[in-house]
């Protein structure tokens, strides 16, 4: 990891333990909209089928399929997760879940997102989210994973393609994983953030958003 990747990840995770946001606002729109653990109010955009969109797989190149300017949400599957619990709650408009052995998540959906978006490119758009945050990120230092694509928490199904920069921990800083997805035809995004105290927990609390931790698609 690039030392400048360490120091994002070192001020980042002190946001949000500190409960700021560190969302990616678009200056001209308004106020974004709190995280919320359940679907957004339906809206109806004909020609979509937002059944078969939730069914499968979200690959990056994928999000043309969504609905335009409708948020994907997160889950709050880590509240049911063994050993997590939840912190503090609607945070600038995050929530925070926290693990019996010292690791912490911050879990954010931003909406009005369309400055920063590369259209047609989500894969694009989440290196653009994370450079955002700090421009030495470089697309080089990110890899690929997935979350849950809606579904019930634990379960096998539809999984969702999202950019992570890690960092393991050195002398006073933790271990840390930030999880992101840029829906750039949707103008939103996602935001995931895990600090541990070392590599095995943060492999342990990985584990844990990977499978209980869902993007969940709008619904018509």
């Amino acid at each position: 990891m690039h030392p400048a990747g360490n120091a994002f990840l070192a001020l980042a995770v002190a946001a949000t333990l500190a409960g700021c946001s560190v969302g990616i606002p678009d200056p001209a729109a308004p106020a974004a909209a709190p995280a919320t653990p359940t679907l957004a109010t339906p809206t109806v955009t004909p020609g979509h089928d937002s059944a078969a969109v939730a069914a499968k797989d979200m690959p990056f190149a994928a999000g043309d399929t969504l609905a335009a300017g409708v948020p994907v949400q997160l889950s709050d599957g880590l509240r049911e997760s063994p050993g997590w619990e939840p912190g503090k709650q609607d945070v600038a408009g995050g929530s925070e879940y926290v693990k019996t052995d010292g690791c912490v998540a911050w879990a954010r959906v931003r909406t009005n997102q369309g400055a920063l978006a590369v259209r047609g490119d989500d894969s694009a758009s989440t290196a653009a989210l994370f450079q955002y945050l700090d421009p030495s990120i470089l697309p080089s230092y990110l890899t690929t994973d997935t979350l849950p694509w809606g579904g019930a928490a634990g379960q096998p199904g539809a999984r969702v393609e999202v950019l992570v920069l890690v960092s393991r921990a050195s002398a006073g800083a933790p271990a840390n994983a930030i999880y992101a997805r840029m829906f750039s035809k949707a103008g939103s995004s996602v935001y995931i953030s895990v600090s541990c105290p070392d590599a095995a927990t943060l492999a342990a609390a990985r584990a844990d958003v990977g499978a209980r931790l869902a993007a969940v698609p709008p619904a018509d």
